[in-house]
């Protein structure tokens, strides 16, 4: 077991590529969602505006 986290002696080039590569697909997931939230939400704060009757 101990020789599988030691990667044969690479294990400090492996387990940060293993991290690294684990980072970058969580924020390719995170990333468009939280873009998504923003713009639905100013999309409708554009829409309220839109539609409230004009005050003279």
């Amino acid at each position: 077991m101990l020789e599988f986290f030691q990667m044969g002696g690479y294990a400090a080039y492996v387990w940060p590529a293993y991290g690294i590569t684990a980072l970058s697909m969580i924020l390719v997931i995170v990333h468009p969602i939280r873009k998504h939230k923003k713009l639905r939400k100013t999309l409708s704060q554009l829409h309220a505006k839109r539609t409230q009757p004009e005050r003279s």
